[in-house]
């Protein structure tokens, strides 16, 4: 048995220390990711794209809404019509760009009036932006505004639709690229005027709308001044989950890491403590059983 007063025994340290250190690893390795491959989005290329269909027509693609009818995009014309795009699994900028663009809707309609336009949000992320997922979307965020549905569409669907209001979208090494913007279609059916960002000042929103329900011309930004507004996303996608997500894996990994060193030396301070107090207890149970001087 060893001696307690000869402290802890070195074994043990080295044991605890590559105890920790393999942890740590194994822990880097089932956090470690691999993103998917691909090119990242160009801010100016995907711009140019969406500029490129302003005044192009918009076809008749039929969507289906949260209650699994059809929605014709033809049954829109004669009035503006907001076209945005969403993906359903996203948590954080996808949804705070749908709340500012409710409370945009709801300043344009007191504006213009209740009736005067109308609203479709798109899941562009197949399979998982079904019909339900939309609506269920939808309610999360707490939209209630009239003449908004919430529409999802088949692949071909999404594919005319994309192309047509040049929203761009790419899945790269470092995440998913897209651009935020909402699609200003006139009554005719054509596309009117791009808005761009997460949030942005509202005469962007409700002047194009005010020019195509009164007549009243609307300021038209160059592209230059309109690029200095676009926001790439680009958040972390998990292919096979199909949602965003942050990239927490390195921070986990490190307070994993941090967790592991902190029990070990925990570890050593608890036995560098017990040490001492059973070589104290020691010393006073020889002490004790020392002969008393006469």
């Amino acid at each position: 048995m060893r001696d307690p007063r000869q402290g802890i025994d070195p074994n043990t340290l080295l044991v605890a220390a590559l105890l920790g250190l393999v942890i740590w690893l194994v822990a880097g390795a089932l956090f470690a990711q691999t993103p998917p491959a691909g090119q990242p989005l160009d801010a100016r290329t995907a711009l140019a794209t969406s500029q490129s269909v302003v005044g192009e027509p918009i076809g008749d693609y039929t969507l289906i809404d949260g209650d699994g009818k059809p929605a014709r995009l033809a049954d829109y014309r004669g009035k503006p019509l907001l076209v945005s795009f969403i993906y359903t699994g996203c948590t954080q900028v996808c949804p705070t760009t749908t709340r500012f663009l409710g409370r945009a809707v709801d300043e344009a309609q007191r504006a213009l009036g209740r009736d005067a336009f109308s609203v479709v949000t798109i899941g562009f992320n197949l399979p998982f932006d079904s019909p339900t997922a939309m609506r269920e979307f939808q309610k999360r965020q707490g939209i209630a505004v009239p003449h908004w549905a919430f529409l999802a569409g088949d692949a071909t669907t999404l594919d005319g639709l994309t192309r047509d209001t040049g929203f761009v979208s790419a899945p790269t090494a470092s995440g998913f690229d897209h651009l935020t913007q909402v699609t200003i279609v006139d009554g005719r059916g054509r596309v009117f005027r791009q808005v761009y960002g997460e949030s942005f000042e509202l005469p962007m929103l409700i002047g194009p709308l005010k020019e195509l329900v009164t007549g009243a011309p609307a300021p038209v930004e160059n592209l230059s001044d309109l690029l200095l507004r676009v926001r790439i996303l680009c958040t972390v996608y998990d292919p096979r989950a199909g949602k965003y997500r942050l990239n927490y894996g390195l921070f986990i990994e490190i307070f994993i890491g941090l967790t592991c060193l902190g029990a070990t030396a925990w570890y050593l301070v608890a036995g560098m403590r017990r040490a001492r107090r059973d070589a104290r207890d020691a010393r006073h149970a020889a002490a004790k059983s020392a002969p008393r001087p006469a």
